[in-house]
């Protein structure tokens, strides 16, 4: 991609209310864009980021036997009262009507729907286990939406949902997923904690929430230093690795705000060990039973023929509050640096030229052209600018990688260069070895 024709409206001014770095950011480099409070338009750029993180996250679903589906934004409202919640949810829940006067709301979450797609699919233990997931839109009314994409009101989730027969074998599916979201978030660059955590409107008697660390987090967090020693290359995907998994995690103290006791605190966690601070969530799990599936009537044949609800949970990730979770964790001194793996882009090569003088960017164009044979996605600046604007305006962006073709560069050598490291001059052959390993 050329830079002159990259949809790209960076900016300098920025609204009162962006008060955190990656609301700031996301505004300034031209990511996103204000709809009307707490909704955004996701441009160019901010959209690729999204979409990379989307693809991440669903293959680790998929990695755990997990199948996509795609459920609508708009539901009935009745199967929200056939399971008691439609009056209890709150203002937080966007109520309509379409013309023929049918109560329906914008879906702030999914458990009545997909338990009614599975109740009239799936009649026998026989087709058990299963998790179905959808990666879709989201509308939750906050009364105050703010720090841009983190708290809004529109956003982009993957939900999951898993059905069992019992509570053993549902168990080995929240491990299943626990597992996975390790793995996901370890893909985006990111060190998440899972806590202990309180249920919420959700319910059920089993949830864990995916912390990362960050001085913006709206969670405040107590925990044993010792969980950053466990590894997760030590666990694989098999019953007993997961339930060993499981165990050591449970055995490190590690909570939100909502289950802290201080008397517990002190008790299990040594004065030097103790940790309390900030955090971000990533991600949120949750193990209820038959909470839905008794009220809803989802029931299956037993293998003894009874009627059985099945046992359920759920787990999501919020897929566009991870754009601005990841710049939280990463951005440093004005200069932000995309993780590889949700990078807009591979590289960015950055010529010095004038109008009178464009032989450096000639050079750029065929070293451009030579990466895109390559599959390696490369965005030129090919912008007239001085080279003071043009390197500002790339540490805004964050691509990881930069080729600096200016009065340095030979005939075959160029200044290669990652975001926060030093430079070094190599030719076109190591720099692809570097971008494709």
């Amino acid at each position: 991609m050329l830079l002159s024709k990259l949809f790209l409206p960076v900016t300098k001014n920025l609204p009162s209310d962006a008060k955190i770095k990656s609301h700031q950011l996301m505004l300034r480099a031209g990511m996103i864009k204000q709809s009307s409070a707490g909704i955004y338009s996701w441009l160019p750029l901010g959209l690729k980021i999204m979409k990379k993180i989307e693809q991440i996250v669903r293959e680790e679903q998929n990695e755990i036997g997990a199948q996509e589906l795609l459920m609508p934004t708009v539901q009935s409202a009745d199967i929200w009262k056939e399971s008691g919640r439609y009056n209890d949810y709150g203002e937080e829940m966007l109520r309509i009507k379409d013309r023929q006067g049918r109560e329906m709301l914008y879906g702030p979450t999914n458990e009545e729907l997909i338990t009614d797609i599975f109740r009239t699919s799936i009649k026998s233990y026989k087709s058990l286990p299963q998790m179905l997931y959808h990666i879709q839109w989201k509308f939750r009314d906050e009364i105050r939406p703010r720090f841009g994409v983190m708290r809004c009101r529109e956003f982009f989730m993957k939900d999951a949902y898993s059905f069992d027969i019992d509570d053993e074998s549902a168990k080995n599916s929240y491990n299943k997923m626990f597992f996975s979201y390790l793995k996901t978030f370890k893909r985006l660059g990111l060190e998440a904690i899972p806590m202990a955590a309180d249920t919420g409107p959700i319910g059920g008697d089993l949830s864990h929430e995916f912390i990362i660390l960050a001085e913006t987090g709206e969670s405040k967090i107590y925990t044993d230093k010792k969980i950053f020693e466990i590894k997760l290359k030590n666990y694989s995907l098999n019953d007993t690795s997961l339930e060993k998994m499981i165990k050591d995690f449970s055995s490190v103290y590690a909570v939100t705000d909502d289950k802290f006791k201080k008397d517990e605190f002190d008790q299990k966690v040594s004065k030097e060990n103790q940790m309390v601070t900030k955090g971000i969530e990533v991600g949120h799990i949750f193990y209820f039973g038959d909470k839905y599936s008794k009220p809803l009537n989802c029931f299956v044949d037993s293998k003894g023929g009874k009627k059985t609800a099945v046992k359920m949970g759920s787990y999501g990730i919020g897929v566009s509050r991870l754009v601005g979770a990841i710049i939280e964790a990463k951005y440093n001194n004005e200069i932000m640096k995309w993780p590889r793996s949700v990078s807009p882009f591979d590289v960015v090569i950055i010529p010095s030229f004038s109008k009178n003088n464009k032989e450096n960017l000639t050079k750029s164009m065929k070293i451009y052209e030579d990466l895109k044979k390559q599959n390696i996605d490369v965005l030129l600046d090919d912008v007239d600018e001085s080279m003071s604007q043009k390197f500002k305006k790339h540490d805004l962006i964050g691509i990881p990688y930069q080729i600096i073709v200016g009065s340095k560069s030979t005939s075959d050598k160029f200044e290669f260069k990652e975001i926060n490291s030093e430079s070094s001059f190599i030719d076109l052959k190591e720099i692809k070895s570097k971008l494709i390993s």
